[in-house]
């Protein structure tokens, strides 16, 4: 069979995504802070975005329809100086304003106290701008110790092997061949370094870090440490009766001695993590006006931009601007209009997507959690004609503030549990029921995942034993073992 090259026309037709066109994608499946973000870089990249400042109102407007920007004369600005012969001198000012309240030894000669509380002074913590981690309290407190070369380097070595809960990760083997120290200095550097704060610092486990933290307290030979140290696993178990059978002891002082490891902290370095708390703000707000639901978009932080006159200027014919000059800011003239549009389609997207979700989803918004129905993301899509890859788009990382309290709109899509004689329930009220059955039963005798199956059958519910177990996992419910209260 021979082999030969040769043209052939063909015409087809196929889907092609522009740049812009991945750009609106892009924005949809945005948050609001990773919005915000992208918009500040296009402000810095692209001279044809100016941001408009939060007090403007437009006045006049130019033939363009755009209003007029007054260029900003950066020239003009103002210093404040401390002239030789002004009124208020540095011998003038009362330094007594500015003294450390922070010390509480500070003070001045006939100075009168604040009369406040030492409890009612700010942290000195609430002026630092980052909260200290683990291993920079560890090494401040190794700065203090009298220690060597050889046992500085393996003191940093095991502080630098922590992880979050404040365990140590390597062995002392470990430590030896890393320092190349011998096991008694790395014996005694590492019991040094767990005598430090927070108490229970660089153990093994669980177990290691409570009994560490006991031997702080003076309790190493105590019933408490005796049941960590042997009968731990009944403690997992709440099997109390079982610890004073092995200890001889009466149940009384065994629970006077589970009083004691309860208030211990199983995870010392979680106190100083450095994770930061993340704080949700809607997308969308809902409020109720009479029998009728408000949606309000939140654009709150979010730059509002407009076009640069100046550089709108350099396009019109009248302008000398080289042609190079023309066609870069034409190029980025439109590349900025796309971007508004852009945004703005976004934001319409959103509003008809939270629409179509109250509308198919008015009993929650009404009643609760206990009345949300069944709803996939075909049925919003094919409510306001769109694709559901893009309903998928716009509800993620994407939240809404309602009166029954704020939730991610992914939360509205959940699948259908079937209810006998009745409308299908949705996955998250048949959640919100198992938690009330949970809440509701006996301490003593804890309902297992078979009863409260049977629970749900009483109610026309079917569902199996497993699902039972699988939402229980998802609530962070724990088996009906260890919820079980002991007899005393």
């Amino acid at each position: 069979m021979a082999l030969e090259l040769r043209q052939q026309v063909k015409l087809s037709q196929q889907l092609v995504m522009t740049p812009q066109l991945q750009q609106a994608i892009k924005l949809l499946q945005l948050s609001r802070l990773e919005l915000a973000e992208t918009i500040q870089q296009e402000i810095e990249q692209n001279p044809m975005l100016d941001e408009t400042p939060g007090d403007y109102e437009p006045e006049a407007e130019t033939a363009a329809g755009e209003p007029e920007q007054e260029p900003i004369d950066l020239e003009k600005t103002s210093e404040v100086r401390l002239e030789e012969n002004s009124t208020q001198t540095l011998s003038e000012i009362n330094w007594e304003d500015y003294a450390n309240e922070y010390e509480s030894g500070f003070s001045t000669p006939g100075a009168s106290g604040s009369g406040r509380e030492e409890s009612d002074l700010p942290s000195r913590l609430d002026i630092l701008s980052k909260k200290p981690d683990l291993q920079s309290h560890l090494r401040w407190q190794l700065s203090f110790a009298n220690l060597t070369e050889e046992e500085t380097e393996i003191a940093n070595f095991i502080v630098g092997n922590l992880n979050r809960d404040g365990f140590l990760d390597v062995d002392e083997e470990e430590i030896g061949r890393a320092t190349g120290a011998g096991p008694e200095t790395v014996a005694r550097v590492l019991a040094l370094v767990q005598d430090l704060d927070p108490a229970g610092i660089a153990a093994r486990n669980v177990k290691e870090s409570l009994l560490l933290q006991l031997e702080k307290l003076g309790l190493g030979g105590s019933l408490a440490a005796t049941i960590v140290r042997d009968h731990i696993h009944f403690l997992e178990t709440k099997n109390y009766a079982a610890i004073a059978k092995a200890t001889g002891q009466a149940t009384d002082k065994v629970l006077a001695a589970v009083k004691v490891i309860i208030n211990l902290d199983p995870f010392p370095g979680r106190v100083y993590s450095d994770e930061e708390p993340h704080y949700i703000v809607p997308d969308v707000y809902v409020h109720k006006l009479g029998d009728e639901y408000v949606i309000l978009l939140n654009d709150e932080g979010l730059p509002r931009l407009r076009l640069n006159s100046y550089y709108r200027e350099i396009l019109k014919k009248s302008s000398a601007a080289p042609e190079a000059t023309r066609e870069y800011i034409q190029d980025k003239l439109k590349s900025a209009v796309w971007l508004i549009k852009s945004i703005q389609q976004r934001q319409r997207t959103i509003y008809r997507v939270v629409e179509s979700i109250i509308k198919f989803q008015r009993n929650f918004f009404e009643k609760g959690v206990a009345h949300l129905r069944p709803l996939v993301l075909r049925d919003v899509a094919e409510d306001i004609g769109m694709h559901e890859s893009t309903i998928s788009r716009v509800t993620s990382s994407k939240y809404v503030h309602t009166p029954q309290g704020t939730y991610e709109l992914k939360y509205f899509f959940n699948s259908a549990i079937s209810q006998i004689g009745g409308e299908d329930l949705s996955s998250e009220s048949i959640k919100n029921r198992l938690r009330q059955i949970v809440q509701a039963e006996n301490p003593e005798k804890p309902l297992s995942d078979k009863a409260i199956a049977e629970i749900f059958e009483k109610e026309d519910i079917q569902l199996a034993r497993r699902t039972v177990a699988k939402y229980r996992e998802q609530l962070g419910i724990l088996p009906s073992k260890y919820r079980k209260k002991p007899k005393l």
